[in-house]
């Protein structure tokens, strides 16, 4: 015998009680007759005692059965409660949600929607990890995470949100003082700036229209866990750096740098949303966080240079 309770057994029993009738507990609960019979003679087995007085005509609860009855239908009762409850928190999702988001990403594309998102949803609270690390998404207790590129990890599931091109870029200053690379491999002879956690890091891919491949190994004189602590040595006209678009693309924009070997393209990755697949109801409220506002920003972000 199962050393779990019979709570579908106890469940009919307390329709049938309540019904007076196998017939109008089943049509109360959507099932067949056959199945509340079984269910109420299961669990007479179990118990090895008879809960109803049965004929033809008449159905009445034993003596055994009205002690049970009672706290049968309480039981009922609470479960009902438990899923009521629980539907009205997947409809209006509440509590805390822990997401993990790339540092620099997160400060120019996250933050700025929160306002209206916690407008939009009061009941809703956000523990923001900012950081460009590999977090553990299950083990350090995040409900989400944005990440750059393609996580292996078959435990999540994963969501694209948009497609993150990559640019190699020179400050104009640089290129008056140094010239132009034209070829992938004519970066050996320049300085270039280096991101601490970016896939195979010490390689750069390219390949051109016609299919040729280049691999560069970039050396300078900087290395960081963070895109942003690129950019002042960038901007003096230092070094060369490679840039994810929704960094480069204002500085694109504005002049403060140039895009190179414009017939040469980087691998495109990708901003992708993990999460545990066991869906909770914090999940939930992630899930509307990203679909109310980051996937915008994330295209927003990523958008045409």
């Amino acid at each position: 015998m199962s050393k779990l309770p019979d709570f579908e057994g106890l469940a009919m029993f307390a329709k049938v009680a309540k019904e007076r009738s196998y017939a109008g507990a089943a049509r109360s609960m959507g099932v067949s007759v056959a199945t509340v019979s079984r269910a109420v003679s299961r669990l007479e087995d179990r118990l090895g005692a008879r809960l109803f007085n049965r004929s033809s005509r008449r159905l009445a609860l034993t003596d055994f059965g009205h002690r049970l009855a009672d706290r049968a239908a309480h039981v009922y009762a609470e479960v009902e409660d438990i899923e009521h409850v629980a539907r009205e928190a997947a409809r209006c999702p509440r509590g805390l949600i822990r997401f993990a988001v790339p540092m620099s990403f997160g400060t120019r594309w996250v933050a700025p929607i929160l306002p209206d998102f916690f407008r939009r949803h009061p009941d809703i609270a956000i523990d923001l990890h900012l950081g460009d690390e590999k977090v553990d998404v299950i083990g350090d207790g995040f409900d989400a995470a944005l990440r750059i590129a393609v996580l292996e990890d078959s435990a999540l599931v994963a969501k694209k949100l948009a497609p993150v091109r990559r640019f190699v870029v020179a400050a104009p200053s640089y290129l008056a003082r140094y010239g132009r690379p034209k070829h992938p491999d004519d970066l050996a002879a320049h300085p270039c700036l280096g991101y601490t956690y970016r896939a195979k890091r010490d390689v750069w891919s390219f390949k051109n229209k016609a299919g040729d491949g280049a691999m560069v190994t970039p050396v300078g004189p900087l290395r960081a866990t963070n895109v942003d602590a690129l950019l002042p040595t960038l901007l003096e006209g230092l070094a060369i750096a490679e840039l994810p678009e929704f960094v480069a693309f204002d500085l694109l924009r504005a002049g403060s740098v140039e895009a190179l070997l414009p017939d040469w393209t980087m691998t495109v990755g990708g901003l992708f949303c993990h999460s545990d697949r066991a869906c909770s109801q914090r999940q939930s409220g992630g899930a509307i966080l990203v679909s109310d506002g980051t996937a915008t920003s994330a295209k927003l972000a990523c958008r045409s240079t």
